[in-house]
């Protein structure tokens, strides 16, 4: 009876030892699942007029974009008007606010003196794997919103001057989007205001190194 016991004993420890074992080779072995992918977002804003522009020349990656809107759109024109590019993690969010000049006419309608008021953001950007094999990029949450001055009279001055009378006017569009990797794809327009120009949305993304 004594040999019994101890023989069980034994069997014992040695499944205690093996069990120690299997849970250390599976932890080393458990490969480290933290995403520290990063992408490289560009939102171009393109303003479409049918007004004379000083210079209507845009980035060669905008080409087919363009060609695209010029297909579409009736616009004499297009100009960049900002280029915003960013860095966010995979999955990760974006959200940019900032004043910048107006969205007015080519004419320049507006002065310095009524900036627009513009805010850009995606409540996610991720990498989507598809049934191919590849991967595409989504923006879940996609947003854009501005105040852009709209003249609406003239204020006539003490000395006869006409001062022109701004109010400021909110746009926006709101989405949720899918794109091959840097790929400019056209998200949305904008009208922004009696001039009949619009504001013309282009996004892109793309992995980059670590």
């Amino acid at each position: 009876m004594r040999k019994q016991k101890l023989m069980l004993l034994a069997l014992s420890a040695a499944l205690c030892l093996m069990s120690a074992s299997l849970n250390v080779q599976a932890q080393s072995t458990t490969p480290n699942t933290t995403d520290e992918t990063n992408l490289d977002t560009q939102l171009h804003i393109i303003l479409g007029t049918n007004q004379d522009v000083v210079d209507s020349k845009l980035p060669a990656s905008l080409e087919p974009v363009v060609k695209q809107l010029r297909a579409t759109l009736p616009f004499k024109n297009y100009r960049l008007a900002a280029t915003l590019i960013n860095r966010v993690k995979n999955e990760g969010r974006l959200e940019l606010s900032w004043i910048g000049g107006t969205f007015a006419s080519a004419t320049g309608a507006a002065s310095a003196a009524t900036p627009s008021f513009s805010q850009f953001k995606v409540r996610q950007v991720k990498l989507v794997p598809t049934a191919e094999g590849a991967q595409r990029v989504q923006m879940v949450g996609f947003y854009f919103g501005a105040r852009i001055p709209i003249q609406t009279s003239g204020a006539i001055a003490a000395n006869g001057a006409v001062a022109p009378s701004f109010n400021y006017e909110n746009t926006g569009v709101s989405t949720d989007i899918s794109m091959r990797e840097s790929e400019p794809v056209v998200v949305g327009t904008l009208n922004v205001g009696p001039s009949g120009d619009a504001i013309i949305l282009v996004v892109s993304a793309k992995r980059t190194p670590k």
